[in-house]
């Protein structure tokens, strides 16, 4: 035996008696090549301020990626020991047997182990299901009963930022009609009746009263403040700033400050694992930018000259039955400068005010130029949707109706329109993901969407099939 090997020896037995009498080990040094943690550096929040320009936008984005395909590590602070996955940070009675489970989280080290498919920022198959609930206080269970949770496939990102500055400007359009609505009613000194429409999209009526009252009884798919949440299958979520704070506290136990630390709860180390400031404001951001400028879906030219003939069939059919009365093609955009916290930010994330942020110009993209722009000079976002909810099901089609819980007092039969670009790279389908084709999620729809799928049903087997083959030019881009 070498003398190397021989003192190698010694060195681990030395280890292992400490470890036997208590003694804690020597820590590893946390900037070795081989350290196990995934963050070794985090993004300083008061670097980010103003219009970056691209190479600052580009550095952002590459610190983004990296936390998003991180897998967390304890050493991180990954884990929830004494903190539930809830939206208001909340303490849990007793810390829980096991640092995963795949009901209530942690359930996941990385962003990527679920939104994979086909590319990081995709969608995610069945088996990376999640389970929620309305979560505002309390998100301890352990069963996958759908009496305590809903259950729900993973949705792509791409273009994210795109929808998420298309219900921006939608929500300043429905606000702005509220405004007016109550000033005139006021000046008049009678009611006034308004239609809430932003985009081509009708969110229904609102009646202002001249003493400042408001009837909010007709206002349809959208919250009665009229802020457009268009994240996740419900319409729940207003940012990426907030989907990424709940997100990284659900999944992976990783605490943002903004919500977890003093500046809310008092506390460093809110979930009591020994590891303070584990998402620093400037990580968020850096996980924002990265969303905020992943390239939208496009539509794609089969090679084949039959699939080919068939889409452009399948797309006249499309409109032909009313699909996109709610798939609507494309949504027009004014500007492609996406604030970071944005103004509609909710409380418990970073909100604009309460820092200097900075404005991420979407424009600096290699994508940008790709988007096809309308008489007026807006942008056109070729998202398939509406960015409203509708109901889903009913009595004799309620397939997609099986959720019992209700989610931030939105109904369990309503959903938000599913944007379809992209629709041709994420299969399964449906908010479970329970629908392993196109034809078969067309076939459940209900509600609001009854009209377009009984119209489908009557199609003949061929314009059935051409329609298919339409979505299925609605892909990612690879």
């Amino acid at each position: 035996m070498t003398l190397p090997g021989l003192e190698a020896r010694r060195r681990l037995a030395a280890i292992l008696a400490a470890l036997a009498c208590g003694v804690a080990a020597p820590a590893m040094a946390d900037d070795v090549p081989w350290a196990e943690r995934a963050i070794t550096e985090h993004v300083d929040q008061s670097a980010l301020k103003g219009t970056l320009d691209r190479e600052t936008l580009l550095d952002l984005i590459d610190k983004g990626e990296k936390l998003f395909t991180a897998k967390f590590t304890e050493l991180d602070g990954a884990g929830r020991k004494m903190a539930t996955q809830a939206i208001i940070p909340t303490k849990r009675k007793r810390a829980p047997d096991a640092a995963f489970q795949r009901i209530a989280g942690m359930d996941a080290n990385a962003c990527s182990s679920c939104h994979s498919q086909p590319v990081i920022g995709g969608a995610g198959d069945f088996t990376v299901n999640v389970f929620v609930n309305e979560g505002f206080t309390n998100a301890d269970f352990d069963t996958v009963d759908p009496q305590f949770s809903n259950e729900r496939n993973t949705n792509h990102l791409m273009g994210a930022g795109l929808v998420e500055l298309v219900a921006r400007e939608m929500s300043d359009d429905l606000q702005a009609i509220r405004r007016d609505a109550l000033k005139k009613a006021l000046e008049a000194g009678e009611p006034v009746t308004a239609a809430l429409v932003s985009k081509g999209v009708s969110f229904g009526k609102i009646t202002a009263e001249p003493d400042g009252i408001l009837d909010i009884s007709g206002i349809d798919g959208v919250d009665t403040d009229l802020v457009i949440r268009p994240f996740s299958q419900k319409g729940v979520m207003t940012s990426l700033r907030q989907f990424a704070v709940n997100a990284m506290n659900q999944h992976h136990g990783m605490q943002a400050e903004e919500r977890f630390g003093a500046r809310w709860t008092g506390e460093d180390d809110f979930d009591e694992d020994g590891h303070a400031g584990e998402l620093t404001d400037g990580d968020i951001s850096a996980l924002v930018a990265w969303q905020a400028t992943l390239p939208p879906p496009i539509r794609v030219t089969p090679q084949n000259e039959a699939w080919r003939n068939a889409a452009d069939a399948g797309s006249a059919t499309f409109d032909a039955i009313g699909c996109n009365s709610c798939h609507i093609r494309a949504l027009p955009l004014s500007s492609l400068e996406f604030a970071d916290p944005g103004p509609l930010d909710a409380a418990g994330t970073l909100r604009d005010g309460e820092i200097e942020g900075a404005v991420y110009d979407l424009a600096l993209t290699e994508w940008a130029e790709t988007l096809e722009r309308d008489a007026d000079g807006n942008y056109l976002v070729p998202l398939f949707g509406d960015l409203k909810r509708h109901v889903m099901t009913d009595r004799q089609v309620a397939a997609l109706g099986n959720e019992l819980l209700a989610q931030r007092f939105v109904e369990r039969n309503q959903f938000q329109t599913a944007e379809l670009w992209g629709i041709g790279s994420t299969a399964p389908y449906g908010h479970r993901g329970d629908f392993t084709t196109l034809d078969g999620v067309i076939r459940a729809h209900g509600g609001a969407a009854r009209p377009a799928r009984d119209a489908y049903l009557d199609l003949a087997d061929t314009e059935r099939s051409a329609l298919v083959a339409f979505l299925k030019t609605l892909e990612i881009p690879q």
